[in-house]
């Protein structure tokens, strides 16, 4: 995976010089943190109503994940046998991972405390079937376990289970739930982040068309830039609880010694101004700079930052910048539009300078970049909180698109 993006980023090299060289060697660094998770969706139950969003919810993760330097072994609508080999595929490559994840969505119970997860041939009619038919999770964790450093763990199998009920009718089993039970983190050591759709022993809303409500959170929060994976799940936690006005807790359990950031943003990463904007001092030399400033570097580094915020472009108007009002940018090719219209057309200039624009001319943003409001907010927080990082790399909307969006985040994202 590695050598392939290596190889990708040195074809933009030889195409679009330095900039391109700035992205494989950002890229090389982000994916020198090994990465590796499982994920797997069961909705079409042979023995049981088929689900609405397990299958969905699964695939979007591994979307999402792929997008976060995750390497993804994946399963959907999987039987038994069929989900013992993808297991065992993902238990040979997370061995010596930095950091190994598991998702999961569709049926699980509980019995005795214990918890396990429902392939889709499961029909659970007496009590050795959940040696022969279901998957025990704490079997899953120790796969990850081996010579990892992080593990995270999101189980949305909390759904209403039938499949329980007959165990639980029919062959006498005491302790079955649909529920799942609590994990302890020594399940999965130090070092361990365990998330649950709903609190221990209950149901979670499952909901039809789209995702789940604990998915819909999870893919909205999961991948913000510079925040730890902890902060995500406490804003999953109050998504989950607004969307089902408060029927509906997910629970979490952290062991973690590190914070973890899945999405890293460098707000000091290479500028776009070319060489011609650093500060020059006359004769080369630098020895016509004075006094105490000068002395410890602080005059000049500060003469630089306003040399660049010089080059920021002003917008054509001064008026408060909302999501879906009309923007006078000073940008013919962008005037008059939102930022809610811009983000669901086409880019302007290419996202990598020197890729050809075949490649990304008939692309629209939203698809390459999963633009939404909350996810662009974010986004502009940033440029706000660092006026001088609107120059960095090309937008594919342009600069002035990027002071929009900054201005937009003091106004508070409204």
């Amino acid at each position: 995976m590695r050598s392939d993006l290596i190889a990708r980023c040195g074809g933009l090299f030889r195409a679009g010089g330095l900039a391109a060289l700035a992205l494989l060697l950002t890229l090389t660094a982000a994916s020198a943190e090994r990465r590796v998770a499982l994920v797997l969706g069961n909705a079409q139950y042979r023995h049981a109503a088929p689900l609405a969003n397990p299958v969905r919810d699964a695939e979007a993760m591994a979307e999402r994940l792929k997008k976060l330097d995750f390497e993804v072994v994946s399963g959907f609508d999987q039987t038994k046998p069929q989900t013992q080999a993808t297991i065992a595929q993902f238990a040979k490559l997370v061995r010596g991972a930095d950091i190994a994840l598991f998702f999961y969505a569709g049926h699980g119970l509980q019995v005795s405390g214990k918890n396990y997860l429902l392939p889709v041939d499961a029909a659970l009619e007496d009590e050795t079937s959940l040696d022969f038919e279901a998957v025990s999770v704490d079997f899953v964790l120790h796969q990850m376990s081996r010579q990892t450093s992080i593990r995270l763990v999101f189980l949305g199998a909390c759904r209403d289970n039938p499949l329980a009920e007959v165990l639980a009718k029919t062959a006498g089993v005491h302790g079955v739930s649909s529920g799942l039970a609590e994990i302890p983190i020594e399940k999965g050591g130090a070092g361990t982040l365990v998330a649950f759709a709903t609190s221990p022993h209950q149901l979670a809303d499952d909901r039809s068309g789209g995702h789940s409500p604990f998915t819909s959170a999870l893919l909205k929060r999961i991948g913000e830039s510079n925040v730890p994976i902890t902060e995500a799940m406490n804003r999953v936690a109050s998504d989950v609880l607004k969307a089902t006005a408060g029927k509906q807790r997910p629970w979490i359990n952290v062991s973690l010694k590190t914070d973890v950031v899945l999405h890293k943003v460098d707000l000091n990463a290479p500028l776009i101004v070319g060489e011609a904007s650093a500060p020059q001092a006359e004769g080369g030399s630098g020895a016509g700079n004075t006094g105490a400033a000068s002395a410890s570097g602080q005059g000049d580094d500060q003469l630089a930052l306003e040399v660049l915020r010089q080059k920021i472009p002003r917008l054509a108007s001064d008026d408060p910048i909302f999501f879906d009002h009309p923007i006078d940018f000073g940008d013919p090719a962008i005037d008059g539009k939102s930022i809610a219209q811009l983000i669901k057309g086409k880019p302007l200039f290419s996202p990598v300078e020197g890729l050809d624009k075949s490649v990304w001319e008939d692309k629209h943003c939203d698809g390459c970049h999963e633009w939404d409001e909350v996810r662009l907010c974010e986004q502009a927080k940033n440029f706000a909180s660092n006026d001088a990082s609107v120059l960095r790399l090309q937008h594919p909307l342009g600069t002035r698109f990027k002071v929009a969006l900054a201005k937009w985040a003091q106004g508070g994202c409204k």
